[in-house]
């Protein structure tokens, strides 16, 4: 292999040949960035299901794709064959429905909602009632879609049977690195030779009632319901928690020497990929940071890159009082004097966190920032945190020269992954 096709480690170059986004922006590239660059917000106040009661009333809902019969996994699946089939779309490679290459998903865990759990209560045959009926009907029904929609594997499942790729498809689940986590696996199958292409996507439609609940019970949700535009907040000092949203995001990626061969555009390299795990609290990170720290280290080391050609960080910055703070520490930790000119934003003030996506959909963006050469802002940064003292492009973004972007991505359980994506 020719040595401009190798990083500097000797390894194969990964290249990015296509990308597909959704987000409670709209639909693809072209829509998302236009509304990110502009500082729109998709925030909105949730229609899906009743609120009354909740803390918080307020999501980055893709509700403009319709799924019928309704259920998390069927808008997962959607969401992620929408990204994916841009993805494939934009790097013209294969054919129909034959990606030549294995699939690497990150999407929630699966379970029955209550209007599933509800259907199957009212149809169960037989005198018993309650859970005794329940189960009586689950032992003896054909529940065959129903038990699909609650197999963690199913949405890998569509989404490699419908666009043809290669292999059993991987599911991942590493809370909210799970997106920057797939797209690693793709990087370190293409630099064993494994594969010369594969399909990296994160999809999730986690904003649900029980889930809802669940991370208020954490208290880690924003409540401001009367502005929702306004909720999600990151290095704000009036932070007061994160937004739940959804959303998918997809890369296609290949070794540099075989796009290069079938003359692809690329359209980026994935440099270097960090985890780092921190067994200190199932919620909170380390107070020390080590685990933050890293996985940002590992992902410069990966890269054989210095602190100083970072141009750019694409924060995980979900608008937590604690993991704000600790992100800003982090960084300040690898990168030192560097950071005090190095722009940090957060999508996530604008699209909300989409959890299991995040990761990929933020890889998206990033290369879309290096792309246009225009750093997307981190809206509702007023008032800004003296303790969090960074470049956060606060309220409007603006044009600068990007070669090298950091994207991390940092998860509950302690399960944190950060990414050094570079122009080709």
């Amino acid at each position: 292999m020719s040595s401009a096709y190798q990083d500097s480690k000797g390894r194969p170059l990964v290249a990015v040949t296509g990308m597909g986004l959704v987000t409670s922006l709209g639909r693809g590239k072209a829509d998302n960035w236009a509304a990110l660059s502009q500082g729109k917000s998709g925030i909105r106040t949730i229609s899906r299901f009743p609120t009354e009661g909740l803390r918080t009333t307020i999501a980055g809902t893709v509700d403009f794709m319709e799924v019928a019969p309704y259920s998390a996994a069927a808008l997962s699946a959607a969401m992620a064959l929408a990204a994916g089939s841009e993805a494939i779309e934009q790097a013209r490679i294969g054919s129909k429905a034959a990606f030549p290459g294995p699939l690497y998903l990150a999407t929630p865990p699966a379970e029955i909602e209550w209007p599933q759990r509800r259907a199957l209560y009212d149809q169960a045959a037989g005198s018993e009632r309650g859970y005794k009926r329940l189960l009586a009907a689950a032992r003896a029904g054909n529940w065959s879609e129903l038990q699909s929609l609650c197999q963690f594997a199913s949405v890998a499942e569509r989404v490699s049977g419908e666009l043809g790729t290669r292999g059993l498809p991987v599911s991942i689940s590493t809370a909210c690195a799970s997106g920057a986590t797939a797209i690693q696996l793709g990087v370190e199958a293409i630099r064993r030779g494994d594969t010369d292409a594969a399909l990296c996507v994160g999809t999730d439609s986690s904003v649900q009632i029980e889930a809802l609940i669940r991370f208020s019970l954490l208290s880690a949700l924003s409540t401001r319901n009367d502005a929702p535009e306004a909720a999600s907040r990151p290095f704000s000092k009036e932070r007061d928690g994160f937004v739940m949203a959804e959303g998918a995001g997809a890369l296609v990626l290949e070794s540099y020497q075989s796009a290069v061969a079938r003359g692809a555009e690329i359209l980026g390299v994935v440099r270097g990929c960090g985890e780092k795990a921190d067994d200190y609290h199932r919620t909170r990170s380390k107070p020390d940071g080590t685990a933050i720290i890293g996985a940002i280290r590992n992902a410069l080391l990966d890269a054989g890159a210095a602190p100083e050609e970072i141009d750019y960080v694409n924060a995980h910055g979900t608008s937590t009082p604690e993991n704000d703070k600790m992100e800003y520490l982090s960084l300040k930790a690898v990168l030192g004097d560097h950071l005090a000119s190095t722009p940090v934003s957060s999508n996530k003030s604008m699209i909300g966190h989409t959890l299991s996506a995040s990761g990929a959909i933020e890889a998206v963006v990033s290369l879309l920032t290096i792309q246009n050469g225009f750093l997307p802002p981190t809206i509702n940064y007023a008032p800004p945190d003296p303790e969090i003292p960074v470049d956060a492009v606060g309220n409007q973004g603006r044009a600068a020269n990007v070669r090298t972007v950091l994207s991390n991505s940092f998860g509950f359980g302690g399960q944190n992954v950060s990414l050094l994506i570079a122009a080709a």
